[in-house]
């Protein structure tokens, strides 16, 4: 299977609706219905694993998936020997260390001689090695949030999102010990055409996250703010700058972050901007 890549990808939530996402707005077609667990795109050369997520890393080292779309948690969890090919911004959570609501919290010196529950084992033992803390680490590997009330630890270190489930089960957060994100991952040992595929790729994923984060500028301004605007806007490598029918106006066109517009909006309306439209970009290739 030289001329296909296999890549692993959660069977179900959140990290799997945006990993399948982001593969369609690649314009990779392929059918992922109930309960399918393998399936292969009919334009492209991949096929897709669709696995627990704290499966994938494993998979992607063995050389069973030559790729495999994973939250950083789980991959520094298992800490298994892949490489990291591209960070990709979505799925993003924390690890956080809780407590009851009712306890007083005066720092990480709180956790010294008490159990702490958790399903991340390896990231709590080496947060708590660097901060010089001995703790009991209870692993379980669900319902987390529960520990406290049933008496077996005094703290948990779970994955918080929002914070919501925390509040629900009478916790509160103390300590963020690791920031995640969903990560692109590969075997170490690819062949040079599977690489070729891989690049491939890349180049389409990096196409559409460039312009998701990106946005397409037109306005129309007089012709004497155009040096201003121009400084306000300044695009990729330059505006595009086109006359309207009125004489002494321009329409000026340009592409740029939709952080940076904000940031300038007022000086371009003082400057003269009218008619501003951003318009999203589905993909970028630079």
């Amino acid at each position: 299977m030289e001329n296909i890549i296999r890549i692993a990808v959660q069977k179900s939530g959140r990290l799997s609706d945006d990993s399948l996402s982001l593969i369609k707005e690649c314009g990779i077609k392929f059918y992922n219905g109930t309960g399918k667990l393998k399936s292969t795109s009919t334009n492209f050369p991949i096929e897709f694993l669709f696995l627990r997520d704290d499966d994938i890393p494993g998979y992607v080292a063995d050389g069973v998936a030559d790729l495999g779309i994973v939250g950083e948690n789980e991959l520094v969890e298992k800490d298994k020997d892949v490489n990291v090919l591209k960070k990709l911004g979505f799925s993003k959570c924390r690890l956080s260390l809780a407590i009851p609501k009712s306890e007083s919290y005066p720092g990480i010196g709180y956790f010294e001689g008490k159990n702490i529950a958790t399903s991340y084992p390896k990231i709590l033992g080496d947060y708590l090695t660097s901060k010089k803390i001995n703790a009991a680490i209870h692993e379980i590997s669900g319902s987390v949030e529960i520990a406290p009330s049933i008496g077996l630890a005094e703290g948990i270190c779970d994955i918080v999102s929002s914070g919501s489930t925390l509040m629900m089960n009478g916790l509160k957060e103390v300590e963020e010990i690791f920031k995640s994100e969903a990560v692109l991952i590969a075997n170490k040992n690819l062949t040079q055409d599977k690489v070729s595929i891989v690049d491939k790729l890349l180049f389409r994923m990096n196409a559409v996250q460039t312009g998701k984060s990106n946005k397409y500028i037109l306005l129309n301004a007089p012709n004497e703010s155009l040096d201003k605007i121009i400084s306000l806007i300044p695009g990729m490598r330059s505006p595009t700058i086109l006359p309207l029918a009125q004489e002494g106006w321009s329409s000026v066109h340009s592409v740029l972050s939709e952080d940076q517009f904000w940031e300038n909006i007022e000086e371009l309306r003082s400057a003269g901007a009218e008619g501003i439209l951003v318009v999203p970009i589905e993909k970028m290739v630079l």
